[in-house]
């Protein structure tokens, strides 16, 4: 099997958001681990992002978390990232860090916590409109430790009512996107814990309201494809989080634990028609890089994503069709795992160099000195991290 250069022509329509926080210090629930030249505000975190599009002409959209990159003239850093030839992307909410939240934001049986969580989206609300932001994603660490600790149902009633009064500010060309995770920190039940919950509570908003699918947010064993394929079918997928997890949420670099795994992903997104970008499903890349450098680590999930992609474009549909309503089982299998084993980085890279990209991305931003600029010149000030 051969590289079919026409098909990797469609890499042009794909487009990576990166998130802020993954340039800030992150670490385990243990310990943050500092690293030179962190980004001390949200200007700096788009400097660094601009270092990812640069080399990889991917990535051309940062998100922000709000209130970790909160400013006072979004209008500048709008036009911060324009200098640097991005965008502001989804605005990503907080109700997991205040102590009021411990029992609960959104789902809180106080409905003056409710109140506080929901003045908060719509604080985020009025961001979006401030740096032309879609999407705001809304993840809750919502949930109970212990049986009988709150009732459960209540807590989804609450959530459906908090989640309206939020969803009535949403402007008409605007979105809001409930991410799921089953479980931690809530150790006994998790309030939005799979996508069937989160579906249910979208579909009851209306149509512009859908799904986040976190690849890192699922047990074991979980056909995370099967969730893209039927979040599609639906028109009910909004979003990725790409990330990789060998036991939990470990958010590891995408495509390291099973990179099998992400090329099925993509193969049910091009199947599912959402491959483009004018498709309404947003990629995302949502990571906290601890040990390794911050701008490789993106860099090298941007390249991740675009292998995977490229394998699954080089799968003949028609031939898997064929094979398909022949019931060749193992013809058709041979067509999929054909296409995974295929080495398409040599013809990546020239096709990155007739884009005039670095045809080595990591080698080239490696070779640039940029991490050891950053590392003289961003002294003193606080990092930016998590709360930060």
């Amino acid at each position: 099997m051969s590289v079919n250069e026409a098909a990797l022509a469609n890499l042009e329509q794909l487009e990576i958001e990166v998130p802020s926080w993954a340039y800030g210090n992150t670490g385990t629930r243990f310990k943050v681990f500092p690293q030179p030249g962190v980004p001390r505000n949200p200007f700096e975190k788009i400097e660094d992002a601009a270092q990812v599009h640069k080399y990889t002409g991917l990535a051309p959209r940062v998100a922000l978390h709000i209130p970790w990159d909160k400013v006072d003239d979004y209008s500048q850093l709008s036009s911060f990232a324009a200098d640097h030839g991005l965008e502001l992307g989804t605005i990503n909410s907080n109700t997991f860090q205040d102590e009021l939240y411990k029992l609960g934001s959104l789902t809180h049986s106080d409905s003056k916590v409710r109140k506080r969580a929901i003045d908060h989206h719509l604080e985020c609300i009025e961001i979006m409109g401030k740096t032309g932001s879609r999407d705001l994603k809304i993840w809750l660490a919502d949930g109970t430790n212990y049986p009988g600790q709150d009732d459960m149902r209540d807590r989804q009633d609450r959530l459906a009512d908090s989640l309206g009064k939020i969803y009535e500010q949403i402007g008409p060309s605007q979105r809001l996107v409930l991410e799921y995770k089953f479980f931690e920190p809530a150790f006994y039940h998790t309030d939005v814990p799979d996508w069937g919950t989160a579906y249910a509570q979208v579909m009851a908003l209306g149509e512009r309201a859908v799904v986040c699918l976190d690849t890192g947010h699922h047990a074991p064993g979980t056909n995370i494809e099967f969730i893209v394929m039927q979040l599609l079918r639906l028109g009910k997928l909004g979003s990725f989080d790409f990330n990789s997890r060998f036991y939990a949420d470990d958010d590891l670099i995408v495509g390291a634990a099973d990179p099998f795994q992400l090329f099925r992903i993509m193969f049910e997104v091009i199947r599912g028609g959402s491959f483009d970008k004018k498709s309404n499903v947003t990629f995302m890349l949502d990571e906290g890089h601890n040990i390794e450098a911050k701008i490789p680590g993106q860099i090298r999930s941007v390249l991740n994503v675009v292998e995977m992609a490229a394998r699954a474009l080089m799968i003949d549909l028609g031939a898997l069709e064929r094979a398909q309503e022949a019931g060749d089982v193992m013809g058709a299998n041979d067509i999929f795992m054909d296409a995974f084993y295929l080495d398409v980085r040599p013809a990546l890279a020239q096709w990155r160099a007739g884009r005039g990209l670095a045809a080595d991305p990591m080698a080239e931003f490696l070779a640039s000195g940029y991490l050891a600029q950053i590392g003289e010149t961003r002294v003193g000030g606080n990092q930016a991290g998590w709360g930060a």
